[in-house]
């Protein structure tokens, strides 16, 4: 009869570290929206860093608990988007492709970063055991890269069409002002979100097992 309440115990404590991690990752975007130059139509910010790492760090459930409760922020009114923007209309507005695509970009991160072995020891097994971990370094750095640029791309997928309905610029003139001049950007963005889950995630080690 004791192990009831111990197991109790135990699944509120693994409940509780990640409603934090969900919390956290909610602040870093938020954060991330507010650090913007404000370029027209699209502005530059740090999210496509963020998306990245919440995805190669916590996974795609937890990564996508995050992102889907940022866009519920901002929806309500709580200015957690660009230039300390919310509110329904920023979505629907030139943005909102871009704002949408963070939740596949998250989820394709995350599930790159499982099929990695996740953040922490290289090689590792993912916690779920449905997916077998990469072995080697080099492997590894493959997954997460290849993740990372999956997951730019799928944030320019919505983006740029949603850009170009919602502003009337055309397909062409809102790749052409909504894709081109942030690629160099996000190269940088994904370089570093690759090495920080691959040399970083350590410190989430100990919460591997529910992570991924």
């Amino acid at each position: 009869m004791k192990a009831y309440p111990q197991r109790a115990e135990a699944v509120r404590s693994i409940a509780a570290k990640k409603a934090a991690l969900v919390v956290a990752g909610i602040g870093i975007l938020a954060a991330s929206a507010w650090l913007s130059v404000p370029f027209y139509p699209v502005p530059l910010t740090m999210q496509t860093l963020a998306v990245l790492l919440i995805g190669g760090m916590l996974g795609p459930a937890l990564g996508v608990s995050a992102v889907a409760g940022y866009l519920a922020l901002g929806a309500l009114g709580a200015p957690v988007f660009h230039g300390g923007l919310g509110g329904v209309l920023v979505i629907a507005g030139p943005t909102g492709g871009y704002l949408l695509g963070f939740l596949p970009a998250v989820f394709l991160m995350g599930w790159a970063a499982r099929l990695a072995g996740g953040p922490g020891r290289p090689g590792d097994p993912a916690g779920s055991g449905s997916t077998p971990a990469v072995s080697g370094s080099y492997k590894r750095l493959l997954f997460l890269s290849l993740g990372a640029v999956v997951a730019s791309a799928a944030i320019y997928a919505l983006g740029v069409p949603w850009l170009a309905l919602v502003s009337g610029l055309g397909l062409e003139r809102a790749a052409a002002v909504g894709l081109v001049p942030f690629l160099l950007g996000d190269a940088l963005k994904a370089a570093v979100a690759v090495g920080a889950v691959y040399l970083g995630g350590r410190a989430l080690s100990q919460w591997r097992p529910f992570l991924f």
